[in-house]
């Protein structure tokens, strides 16, 4: 049985993940950890949201840092201004006990540049940041990356899915001369990502597959509901009335569906919110806190908006829809049963998709059972 301190982890970075509840490694800390505190070297993992990755990248980046140079040397990129803002909040708890002071600062688009711009003024290390907002301070000249030794491109499917292909190239260009490493955490390997990886990486670079029928975690039970177009939003306000004192998330496929969905659930009575990609960032913030404080019960959310919500304590997951990749069926469910805690993903399924719940049985090898409501 591996322990972080076989791994490699020091003495104060236990205490610190220790207080945090993380007391042993995960399957892709306990295979990354190795490699990446042993020698500069490029990577790619294999692994979902959810398995601990911030860990597997951030405690050997943190390892690298030299707090005696005021130089950023390692930059950590991420899709979404949530995640960006989750990584740099792990990585400041993970250096609570370090004797080295470590400063990690975070640029994302949708605040406004100039406040980040100073933030840079001061010493930094690490830079957590989305890739547009990254490109422009490069460009205005805010941002010294000559000294990074490091690149960790975190969800990059997601990257690029959502449209940051270009910004990726150009911040790989930038970065990958020299002797600089990249780490690559990916939860699928499409043909774009393969590029990358032929282009800007070492052909023989160490990869970790984090065995997949082991992501959907094994707490999670998974149920559907037959149901008509007409019945399903009755259906599932039958299923919110029995669970009164629950948390959960419903997802649904489209913008216009979560804002129908929310609407006609408030118009019931039930304290809940949409997030969706329209929105303005304050307005996503201030549900995101309300759903986190309690003060909402329910969040009705589409995909790409629910990435980097990581709320602990939600008994179900609701999907108004199955999605489309399924990909997104285990980031969905996968918002439950967080932290060693049970919970239910139900689907509501017109007649015509008993296929599709066959589909996911076979490719995620787990087991869906059929319920009434």
């Amino acid at each position: 049985m591996a322990t972080f301190s076989s791994l490699g982890i020091t003495k104060d970075y236990i205490q610190a993940i220790k207080e945090l509840g993380i007391s042993t490694p995960s399957e892709i800390q306990e295979k990354a950890i190795p490699i990446l505190l042993d020698s500069p070297t490029d990577f790619i993992g294999l692994a979902q949201t959810g398995t601990g990755k911030t860990a597997a990248f951030g405690l050997p980046i943190l390892h690298h840092i030299d707090a005696s140079s005021d130089n950023i040397q390692a930059l950590i990129l991420s899709p979404t201004r949530e995640l960006v803002q989750q990584i740099k909040k792990q990585l400041f708890k993970f250096t609570k006990f370090s004797e080295d002071k470590i400063f990690v600062e975070a640029v994302f688009g949708g605040e406004k540049i100039d406040r980040q711009m100073n933030n840079l003024k001061r010493t930094t290390h690490i830079v957590v940041a989305t890739p547009g907002r990254l490109i422009d301070l490069i460009e205005r000249g805010n941002i010294d990356i000559s000294h990074v030794k490091t690149v960790v491109l975190d969800e990059a499917d997601e990257m690029l899915s959502m449209g940051f292909k270009q910004d990726l190239n150009r911040i790989l260009k930038f970065t990958t001369e020299g002797d600089r490493k990249t780490w690559l955490f990916s939860a699928t390997m499409p043909e774009e990502i393969k590029r990358i990886v032929k282009t800007y990486m070492d052909a023989n670079a160490p990869r970790v597959e984090i065995n997949r029928s082991s992501l959907v975690n094994a707490n999670i039970r998974h149920h559907f509901a037959k149901t008509t177009l007409k019945e399903k939003a009755a259906d599932i306000v039958t299923f919110l009335e029995k669970r009164q004192d629950q948390r959960g998330i419903i997802f649904c496929r489209t913008k216009a569906g979560a804002q129908n969905l929310a609407a006609l659930l408030i118009e019931e009575g039930f304290s809940t919110a949409a997030l969706e990609g329209d929105m303005q960032q304050k307005e996503r913030d201030k549900v995101m806190r309300a759903f986190k404080k309690e003060s909402l019960q329910y969040l009705v959310s589409t995909d790409v908006s629910a990435r980097g919500i990581d709320v602990s304590g939600l008994e179900f997951v609701i999907h108004h829809q199955l999605p489309e990749q399924l990909e997104y069926y285990t980031h969905r469910s996968g918002r439950t049963a967080r932290a060693g805690k049970t919970g239910v993903s139900i689907a509501f399924i017109l007649p015509s998709e008993i296929v599709r719940i066959h589909e996911i049985q076979k490719e995620l090898n787990i087991k869906f059972s059929e319920v009434t409501v």
